[in-house]
């Protein structure tokens, strides 16, 4: 075997990917993703956990029970004497607090709103992970397209370079000789640096779908980018409907603060025993409170709560701008990537395959020399490359577009 097979076949071997990879549609990565990744299951128990702690919201608090001797002397000539004196008695009372009406609903107002804020949440967190799970899928894809594409330049040329030797015999230069080598030992390195990639991208998809030998089957999906729908889907978008549950969790605690005004109760009811000759007795008490102190208590919580639930709502605005600017940059970079992959596809690289077909001929004919053949092909390998990334790139885009601003993100 030439010293030129043992090149590749020893690049080959080592940057050989798992022959037990399991095949995964772009689909079915999506879904497990769904099924499996463990940030949104965290956020469904907590959507849950929210959801059970509203239960007692606005329910009384536990009564009291209370136990005592009252009026047991303790100096004189009765002292330690229990029933000499007609007010010694032992008691056993209940009492029950009593907050104010808009104190519990208040309390309930702000139960349903973090509830809704882990929902939201919970979106927010589903769209995360099926677009971080759409670009592990496609970068592993397209790390093995370029693979792909640099074998293929590779099958093509071997021929030509298993002859090369040959070409000193025949009277060509030695320095000619060299190319070869080196151009074999280049594109092993630049197979190299893709496997690496690939080993990158299969990582993140792991990391999603929990298969640490998943691989890439199918094509990308190929969603047609609405601008028009895309915009008037934002109204819904999953990071709005967050700050808004942040709102709702606002006004809550302002009308929480604004509960403070009312006066909260409590009642008291205490049997008391006492000597027989003296009788027993009942005692019943209400109290309340008196939120007289608005200007140094209540008001000030008012003032903060009132401004913390304006602040929510300019960040829920500021958030819905961000959004729109976003997609209209982002709907700027997809056209502009869309293109030039057109051109690279349709124009540069049948120019660079015609260029390689053409030296390869010419060679064949004793018309070009072996560096000029290499020279073609190398650069039909950067323009299949090239074309490759800026597929990937659109494509890209095109996903995140739809995952991040359209319905596919929820």
């Amino acid at each position: 075997m030439s010293p030129l097979k043992w090149v590749w076949v020893l690049v080959a071997s080592a940057a050989a990917t798992p022959v037990h990879a399991e095949p995964l549609t772009f689909d079915q990565a999506m879904a497990r993703a769904a099924d499996t990744a463990p940030s949104l299951e965290a956020a469904g128990l907590r959507v849950e956990a929210a959801r059970l702690a509203s239960r007692s919201a606005g329910s009384l608090p536990d009564p009291q029970l209370a136990f005592g001797i009252e009026n047991l002397p303790v100096s004189g000539p009765l002292a330690g004497r229990f029933g000499a004196a007609e007010m010694n008695m032992a008691g056993v009372g209940l009492m029950q607090d009593v907050p104010s009406r808009p104190a519990r609903r208040a309390e309930v107002e702000r139960a349903r709103a973090e509830t809704g804020v882990a929902t939201a949440r919970t979106g927010t967190e589903l769209r995360a992970v099926r677009l971080a799970t759409a670009e592990a899928w496609l970068d592993l894809h397209y790390a093995q397209a370029r693979l792909a594409a640099l074998d293929a330049i590779h099958a093509t040329l071997k021929p030509i370079l298993d002859t090369a030797p040959s070409a000193v015999a025949r009277g060509a230069r030695p320095a000619t000789t060299v190319d070869p080598a080196e151009w074999t030992i280049a594109l092993a390195d630049r197979r190299s640096a893709l496997m690496a990639e690939a080993t990158g991208a299969r990582a993140a998809l792991a990391r999603w779908t929990g298969d640490p030998q998943a691989s890439p089957s199918g094509e990308p999906p190929r969603w047609d980018i609405d601008p028009a729908l895309l915009r008037a889907g934002l109204v819904e978008h999953s990071t709005l409907e967050a700050f808004a549950a942040d709102a709702r969790l606002a006004d809550a605690d302002l009308a929480g603060a604004k509960a403070g005004l009312a006066p909260d109760w409590r009642w008291e009811l205490v049997y008391q025993h006492r000597d027989p000759a003296f009788g027993d007795m009942v005692s019943a008490r209400v109290t309340m409170s008196l939120p007289i102190r608005k200007r140094d208590r209540q008001g000030p919580q008012i003032d903060a709560r009132s401004a913390d639930a304006i602040g929510a709502r300019r960040d829920l605005e500021a958030a819905r701008r961000q959004l729109v600017a976003n997609l209209d940059a982002d709907l700027a970079t997809y056209q502009m990537r869309r293109d030039t992959w057109g051109r690279a596809r349709d124009s540069l690289l049948p120019l660079a395959q015609r260029r390689a077909d053409l030296e390869t001929a010419s060679y064949a004919a004793g018309a070009a020399s072996l560096p000029e053949v290499l020279a073609a092909f190398t650069h039909l390998a950067d323009v299949r490359l090239d074309v490759l990334d800026k597929e990937a790139l659109a494509m890209s885009d095109a996903v995140r577009l739809n995952i991040t601003f359209g319905s596919t993100g929820s």
